[in-house]
């Protein structure tokens, strides 16, 4: 995402000491800790700490009241920056260090001392947990950045594919917003068009001498609190095939539902699994896979993984054509919606954004289950009704007609028999392959909105309105 190079650039703008641990021993960690101390602080021969205890020490006693901190000639009272990069590699190595931290702090109070620690690090778990209940960092931190990826928008501008709306879902749908892939990976192998798309998959992301060929199982094993990846792999599969509830993944996997609920945990500990509620039904939810190319690699590359091995790229992808639209880009599709409705939709609402989600809404006079994208849900307190403000379909690969504005308008009518307020729920149809003639006169009388990929994207408004 560019943590380190967030890190090394606040570090050349405001100075301070910047150490990047790396896998290895405690001795050698604490050895090359040690060697880049003593370099920041003009020594010519590289610092011997005993311990971690020792060195941390002497690295907040640089910040102590009345001492210069290392590089500054004035002796100012300024502040002493600390960034330790990936924290969690020293962290297994010497699980004392948060304790030692943590003693640091509280000796030196955040007004005696100049130290402003930073740690940072890639393992989400480890990172999540050093502020958790009984941790010994809890409560001492002033701030818990995530640095997350580029939104779809953000995205298609940073690989230069915004006049391409649909090369932009497609490329979204595969790497995500993970500026790293872009320049890093693939030194700026961007799709010419989409005529280059299934090119571009084929030498890029399924071609074993591609760095992003392997990238999905590498972000699985970064995580400290995976062991047995082959338990997550199959965890993550069964949710990329489409069972999404936890008695789907559990039954897909073969284990009972208690005892995958360790695995669910660290998944979404690590953020690469999302469980979503469903907005119209308490208790009830839903997993997803975060990450695009992990979504990808279980959906396309892991069935077909010797074939990828032995180079047949194009042959597996041309035989998963129709998985990469049911899996993949569908799914994908229907969270790239819901984000449009929480940022560049909200002002399509008439009123006031709510909770925006999915969710099933039960038609039992018909026998049937109405399955609701994009729902945006006020819910009610005290004396006032719960409320429907938005109520949206979405397909990837479907024209859309005015058998689904019936099915949604069948959904509002089911909500407020049950006491939902709908007087302002407007009904949306998203899809990335267009709309019919009749449904888009259904949308100039209003009451109904046709969001296409060119309004997704900021190249035309939705067609239609709300009343």
């Amino acid at each position: 995402m560019g943590k380190t190079y967030l890190l090394r650039a606040l570090v050349e703008q405001y100075g301070g000491f910047y150490f990047g641990a790396t896998a290895g021993t405690e001795a050698e960690s604490l050895r090359q800790f040690g060697a880049a101390l003593a370099e920041h602080a003009g020594s010519p021969v590289p610092f011997a700490f005993a311990t971690w205890d020792h060195a941390m020490s002497y690295l907040f006693g640089l910040a102590a009241p009345g001492q210069r901190a290392p590089g500054d000639p004035t002796g100012a009272d300024n502040h002493f920056l600390i960034v330790i990069d990936e924290f969690p590699y020293l962290a297994k190595v010497a699980p004392e260090l948060p304790s030692l931290i943590q003693r640091e702090i509280d000796r030196f109070q955040v007004e005696e001392s100049r130290a402003r620690l930073l740690l940072c690090g890639s393992a989400m778990s480890v990172m999540g947990g050093l502020l958790a209940s009984t941790a010994p960092l809890r409560g001492r931190a002033q701030l818990e950045l995530v640095v997350r990826p580029f939104g779809y928008r953000a995205a298609a501008d940073f690989w230069g594919v915004t006049s391409a709306p649909a090369l932009a879902a497609r490329l979204h749908a595969v790497v995500g917003g993970t500026p790293a892939y872009r320049r890093q990976f693939l030194a700026d192998d961007v799709p010419t068009g989409l005529e280059d798309f299934d090119d571009w998959v084929c030498r890029t992301v399924l071609s074993p001498y591609s760095p992003l060929f392997r990238e999905a199982r590498y972000l699985l094993a970064e995580e400290a609190d995976i062991r047995d990846t082959a338990l997550y792999h199959s965890v993550l599969a069964a949710v990329a095939q489409g069972n999404t509830t936890r008695g789907g993944i559990a039954g897909y996997i073969g284990r009972k539902s208690v005892d995958i609920s360790h695995p669910l945990n660290v998944l979404e500990d690590s953020h690469l699994l999302a469980r979503e509620a469903d907005v119209f039904r308490a208790g009830k939810s839903q997993y997803r896979i975060t990450e695009p190319l992990i979504n990808f690699y279980e959906a396309v590359m892991r069935p077909a993984w010797p074939r990828l091995e032995s180079g047949q790229a194009a042959e597996v992808w041309a035989q998963a054509a129709e998985r990469f639209a049911a899996q993949v880009a569908g799914p994908h599709f229907e969270a790239v919606c819901r984000e449009y409705v929480l940022g560049p939709g909200r002002s399509l609402l008439s009123t006031s954004l709510g909770e925006v989600g999915s969710g099933v809404v039960t038609d039992s006079k018909n026998r049937r289950q109405i399955q609701v994208d994009v729902a945006v849900v006020e819910r009610g307190s005290g004396g006032s009704r719960s409320s429907v403000s938005l109520l949206g379909e979405v397909k990837w690969g479907t024209v859309m007609g005015t058998a689904h504005l019936e099915r949604l308008a069948r959904a509002r009518e089911l909500l407020s028999a049950r006491g939902v307020d709908t007087s302002h729920c407007g009904l949306a149809c998203f899809s990335a392959a267009g709309f019919s003639e009749a449904l888009r006169t259904e949308a100039a009388r209003g009451g109904v909105l046709l969001i296409g990929l060119a309004e997704l994207y900021g190249r035309a408004m939705p067609t239609g309105f709300l009343v």
